[in-house]
């Protein structure tokens, strides 16, 4: 598993994703932005178009579409933080980059993992299969400590919350 990357974006902590996909840019395209697709592997579904100026509600929050250029680029805000895919083919596939633009350096770890594990939900839904939710979060645990290692931040955040979780279920 190649790790996300913590960056700066305007003087803001970022997640970058970086995945190499054995298909097309439109097939991944359409898995990125058509809302029946999106639940199949995303955290939540927007009901968008997309357009650039849309407004979607999601998870009780309000979000909107700030850039669309199909089919390389989508960009939104959501709950005040800044996320976009961008597509470009690579080889007889595509290349998928995914942000998110975080608002506490303190939470990368967590949110990463977060990250990592609906990301490997999708290539078993443009493979027409499944992965689900709780399949995915198995590996939760180890794959947060290894990000709160390779960002170098303190994991108690993330260890905090996983076992919120737990106790929740």
């Amino acid at each position: 598993m190649a790790l996300g990357t913590l960056e700066t974006i305007d003087d803001r902590p970022s997640l970058r994703f970086d995945r190499t996909l054995a298909y097309p840019v439109e097939r991944v395209w359409r898995a990125v932005s058509v809302p029946a697709e999106l639940e199949r592997w995303f955290p939540a579904a927007a009901d968008w178009t997309p357009a650039t100026g849309e407004t979607f509600e999601a998870g009780g929050a309000t979000g909107e579409v700030t850039e669309v250029d199909p089919p390389h680029r989508l960009a939104w805000t959501y709950a005040g933080q800044l996320y976009s895919f961008e597509l470009a083919a690579h080889g007889d596939g595509c290349r998928l980059i995914f942000t998110n633009v975080i608002d506490d350096r303190a939470l990368a770890a967590q949110t990463a993992t977060g990250w990592e594990t609906y990301l490997s939900r999708l290539e078993p839904h443009l493979a027409g299969g499944h992965l689900s939710e709780a399949e995915a979060h198995e590996p939760w645990g180890e794959i947060h400590e290894r990000y709160a290692e390779h960002f170098g931040v303190d994991p108690t955040p993330g260890r905090r919350f996983a076992a919120a979780l737990r106790a929740g279920q």
